[in-house]
């Protein structure tokens, strides 16, 4: 019987696919990286066609790694990197353009036009979003304005947009299916997450037609059959998620109250807010956690563009560790009595701040300050960053004030000294799973329960297994001087005084 579920988990810097068994067990999996492009300052591009030849050879090697065939897989759960865009022609499948991503920052001329004609509240009241660059709509505008002719084709019907999960979808089903689910449509700056549908006076205002767009789905949903060509045999799409609204349903933050932060590139913490839509008043996000049997959850979002990036400019930019994992060791060596503090601005403050124009800065150095102090202070700065975060959710949402559990995710969460910290500053338990690929387990469990193989949610929720639990030990008034001195250098550090 084909029993076994897949995920393609698209993400920014590599695609990967994850073969499970009928007890959720990861039995095969593949993973490609892909270049990318940075064509000016604050730009950011990945090749459609690259993206799409990394998730066909990642697919082939879970199953081949697995030593199982395309006949065996009941369903294809697909989680993608949020935000990301593509325009591609609707009869050869060709991109227009390479994908702007998520981190690209070219259109914040635009998004500052917006807000002085004062659209921005309108923009929030029916989206969730604020006016920022982050999100796919003016994305969207700058490709059929720049790219020759893109916009006469785009009226005509020409042309297709979509975020990367509805790119995927058409290229695996050969053109027949154009769809995405309610999450990644959340994401776009001209859903209406409300009313459940593309709203035609935000598009008007973008200039998008919206024949151009996929249709909404939801999550656990008929996204068509792959081509058999592909793979060998026709296997079934039956999941779709963003990748932040994965990772919470792999989590099983199925209940109202709950919290999950993935620390990722960047770090995006999603709390459950039930059927409440909850309109922030702190400058967070209120998005779509997920929409099942045409049910729509509600989430607050905070999203930090710089976590594990930090660690990466440990190693990359300034050259102070070899490897990503030295990080954690190399900060527990720091001199206590030297306070350090990194606010890596380096493309701007995402939640609660919103500054675009805002760059890195570092601030308490002495003579005596080295390797070990920036290590610390760099992954400091993404406990500060989530303490900021949960302060806001706490004020927004009535259901936050309760003391919160936060589940934990991805590459950072390895690290014993950061979850540790993490707990400290954010003065609440960190739960570390036992499977950390909540992320791909989120999608794959989309697919594996509309095929039948895979419970429902309450029985999912009770397979979620515990790894390790962090507790806060630091007292509070070292914690209290902390955050001072961290809200401090944040404070020098934005735009506008």
């Amino acid at each position: 019987m084909n029993s076994f579920i897949l995920a393609i988990d698209q993400g920014t810097t590599s695609s990967r696919a994850i073969l499970f068994d009928r007890e959720m067990k990861m039995v095969g999996s593949g993973q490609k990286e892909f270049t990318q492009h940075y064509p000016a300052s604050g730009w950011v591009e990945h090749d459609p066609e690259e993206i799409w030849s990394s998730v066909v050879a990642t697919v082939k090697a879970a199953l081949k790694s697995a030593g199982r065939h395309a006949s065996d897989v009941a369903a294809i759960g697909i989680t993608n990197q949020r935000e990301t865009v593509v325009i591609w022609d609707r009869a050869t499948g060709k991109p227009i353009h390479n994908a702007i991503v998520w981190q690209d920052r070219r259109t914040a001329p635009l998004c500052q036009k917006l807000k002085k004609q004062g659209l921005e509240k309108k923009f929030t009241r029916k989206t969730g979003l604020l006016l920022d660059p982050y999100f796919s709509g003016t994305k969207i505008a700058w490709m059929l304005d720049k790219v020759k002719g893109a916009r006469k084709r785009a009226e005509k019907g020409e042309l297709l947009a979509g975020t990367i999960d509805s790119f995927l979808i058409w290229r695996l089903t050969g053109g027949k299916v154009h769809a995405t689910d309610a999450t990644n449509a959340s994401r776009t700056l001209v859903y209406n997450i409300e009313k459940n549908t593309w709203d035609d006076e935000l598009l008007a205002i973008l200039g998008i037609p919206a024949k151009m767009l996929p249709q909404v789905k939801d999550c656990a949903d008929d996204y068509g059959i792959t081509e058999e060509s592909l793979f060998g045999a026709e296997i079934k799409i039956l999941g779709v998620a963003g990748d932040q609204h994965a990772a919470a349903i792999g989590q099983a933050c199925f209940e109202p109250g709950m919290m999950k932060s993935t620390y990722g590139t960047g770090c995006f913490a999603l709390l459950n807010t039930g059927s409440d839509l909850v309109r922030s008043k702190n400058r967070l996000l209120t998005t779509i956690a997920y929409r099942l049997n045409g049910k729509t959850t509600y989430a607050l979002e905070g999203s930090i563009f710089i976590a594990g990036a930090a660690v990466q400019w440990l190693r990359d930019g300034i050259k102070v560790i070899g490897k990503a994992e030295q990080s954690g060791m190399l900060a527990a060596g720091a001199d206590p009595t030297q306070e350090v503090y990194l606010v890596p601005a380096f493309v701007g403050l995402g939640a609660p701040h919103w500054d675009a124009e805002a760059r890195g800065a570092i601030f308490g150095l002495t003579r005596n300050s080295g390797p070990a102090e920036f290590a610390r202070a760099a992954l400091e700065s993404v406990a500060f960053q989530t303490r900021d975060l949960l302060d806001a959710m706490r004020k927004d949402w009535k259901g936050a004030s309760v003391k919160t559990v936060l589940r934990v995710d991805g590459g950072m969460v390895a690290s014993d000294w950061t979850m540790q910290r993490l707990a400290d500053i954010l003065d609440a338990p960190v739960d570390r799973p036992t499977i950390l690929e909540t992320t791909a387990l989120g999608a794959a469990w989309l697919a594996g329960s509309k095929a039948g193989v895979w419970p429902k949610a309450r029985d999912f929720a009770k397979s979620w297994a515990l790894e390790r639990r962090f507790k806060p030990e630091m007292n509070a008034s070292a914690r209290s001087a902390k955050l001072a001195g961290w809200r401090d250098a944040v404070r020098r550090t934005l735009s506008v005084q």
